[in-house]
């Protein structure tokens, strides 16, 4: 059903053309001058819009001009009603963006004509951008999910087969994940270039293809490193194949009539005892597959505990974390988040450090999956949202201005029924407006309940607080899963950032990344930001913000009190964005 909002200042008109448009089974919303008429388009996006030209304080013509500015409101059909209009008025009410001109008094048939006129048109612009971000999302996903040497599946599709098992067995499914290395690939890219090295991925790729089942997935990790993910836990299954592998990889390949012979190491592991997740399997694989290349490689080993040189530190950690926040030894570091547009400070990202007695800084990669597994990531996630409310709140009151601030938020967190609540009353607590608060989660922990997500989201959303999708690109989503989430923010991951100036395949992906958000009207955040070719391309790229250590790293409320006191966005505009072509 077409939603349509008419806005007529002259309360009989209104009403007329309100039953009359409602008994021909449009939704019908109205709004009695300018300014109500505008809130009403922005929170209603309706499918077109009937306006009065001539109103007191803000007429049609303002009208227009100010839904134009707005991407959710920019192309809507928009059509005029006025009882005189001149050829000029009416030019001008055009160039403005307005689809059509209804002259008072109406038909009946005048109105519905030039409305299923609009909406037709309208219909068929949005099948054709429907139709284009189809494409561009079929494109986006073979580059996202698929290895551009070898055109095997990549890490990302590695995790999503393995979800897929998840999903299907249970999270407790059996499975078996071999990491597989060419012995010494660098020095054959060294010696032989990229193109040979190149050459020899697709033929291992290939031969690794012939000797598994089709329930199984191969994929290429990085650099000469692969993987095997089958869908059991067979230790003798497993060994066999892994001589198998060390076998036929031993036969020369062919390059061009050059006969080049490798070796492998190959490190196994099994799911859920070696680990209940597709990164730490893989990490305990690669502890194997370490150990056989310290002793030359070319061999295969299982994991085992005993591998893990950093157990008893692990445990021992975990012990201590218990004890952190009683102790007081967590601190908050802020990173700035910096407008492409304007060059002003607009946000900044809290990110929890841990002042450890004995070990000094701990970096929140040692700890978080600790915290995740103890149960403690809720209690410290509640602290580092209260500290990091009060100090935003304290440097708004001493002249910093609106500043956003983003907080990063865990799964656990999100399936928590009384979340809003106690972000409300932390709010409370702080004095911070909602407006100013961006919670930022990651888009796996998003889609593992659409459902509980989308309502939990949009309860936050309706309060004014803003939220955003962390790290795109490093799970296994895409943009379509994730368009049915209320979230405002796309963050991309410096994965995406990283050499995007020296690699043409991350240039396209991170390019189309940013222009598919912004059709769907979502602001787009660059992480990881460390050089000036970076930022240069981001800014040709239209990203609307960046984070990263090109602008300043984390830094404690103190040093981050200094930070602004020395920033200068003309500065930053003048010395690192004039010159941008």
């Amino acid at each position: 059903m077409p939603k349509i909002l008419v806005i007529e200042d002259d309360k009989q008109v209104l009403l007329s053309l309100s039953e009359l448009l409602t008994s021909e089974g449009f939704q019908v919303n109205t709004a009695e001058n300018g300014l109500k008429g505008i809130k009403a388009a922005l929170d209603t996006q309706p499918d077109l819009v009937i306006c009065d030209v001539m109103m007191p304080e803000l007429d049609g013509y303002g009208v227009l001009k100010e839904l134009r500015k707005h991407r959710a409101t920019v192309n809507t059909p928009f059509i005029f009603l006025t009882a005189l209009v001149s050829r000029q008025d009416q030019r001008y009410g055009m160039n403005l963006g307005a689809d059509d001109y209804l002259l008072k008094p109406f038909t009946l048939e005048e109105v519905l004509s030039a409305i299923n006129t609009r909406l037709t048109k309208q219909a068929s612009v949005t099948q054709h951008y429907v139709d284009e971000l189809k494409d561009a999302e079929e494109r986006l996903n073979a580059l996202l999910f698929y290895d551009n040497v070898t055109r095997l599946p990549n890490r990302a599709l590695l995790g999503q087969r393995f979800t897929w098992i998840q999903e299907i067995a249970g999270s407790l499914a059996p499975v078996t994940l071999l990491s597989i290395s060419i012995d010494r690939f660098n020095r054959i890219n060294e010696s032989l270039g990229f193109i040979v090295g190149d050459n020899l991925l697709r033929l291992v790729g290939s031969r690794l293809q012939r000797l598994v089942a089709d329930s199984d997935t191969v994929a290429r990790i990085q650099a000469g490193q692969f993987a095997i993910l089958l869908p059991s836990a067979d230790k003798a299954l497993a060994q066999n194949l892994a001589k198998t592998i060390l076998n036929e990889l031993a036969e020369p390949f062919d390059l061009d009539g050059q006969m080049l012979y490798v070796t492998v190491s190959i490190g196994i592991a099994f799911g859920p005892g070696d680990g209940a997740s597709l990164d730490i399997l893989l990490k305990n694989a690669d502890v194997a597959l370490n150990r056989v290349q310290e002793k030359g490689g070319n061999f295969l080993n299982f994991y085992s505990a005993e591998l893990s040189h950093n157990f008893i530190e692990e445990v021992t950690l975990q012990a201590n974390l218990r004890l952190a926040l009683q102790r007081d030894e967590f601190r908050v570091f802020y990173q700035p988040q910096i407008s492409l547009t304007t060059g002003r400070v607009v946000g900044v990202e809290a990110l929890i450090r841990w002042e450890h007695p004995q070990r000094g800084l701990i970096q929140p990669g040692e700890f978080i999956p600790l915290a995740e597994e103890t149960n403690l990531i809720g209690p410290m996630s509640e602290w580092v949202l209260s500290t990091a409310c009060a100090h935003v709140k304290n440097w708004q009151d001493n002249g910093m201005g609106e500043l956003r601030l983003a907080v990063n938020f865990s799964g656990r967190q999100l399936t928590e029924d009384n979340l809003p609540e106690k972000i409300i009353q932390t709010l409370q607590n702080t004095g911070l407006s909602p407006l100013s608060l961006e919670l930022e989660l990651t888009e796996s922990v998003l889609l593992r309940d659409m459902g509980a997500a989308i309502s939990t989201l949009s309860e936050l959303r309706a309060l004014g607080i803003h939220v955003a999708i962390d790290d795109f690109g490093t799970g296994y989503s895409s943009l379509s899963q994730l368009r049915h989430l209320p979230f405002d923010t796309l963050k991309v991951d410096r994965s995406f950032v990283k050499n995007v100036s020296e690699k043409s395949e991350t240039a396209v992906i991170t390019s189309a990344i940013i222009q598919m958000a912004h059709t769907l009207n979502l602001v787009v955040i660059a992480e990881g930001v460390e050089t000036s070719e970076e930022l240069d391309f981001l800014w040709n790229a239209h990203c609307d913000e960046i984070q990263g250590y090109f602008v300043s790293r984390p830094l404690p409320a103190d040093e981050f009190l200094k930070f602004m006191d020395n920033y200068s966005p003309e500065n930053f505009l003048q010395n690192n964005l004039n010159n941008v072509k």
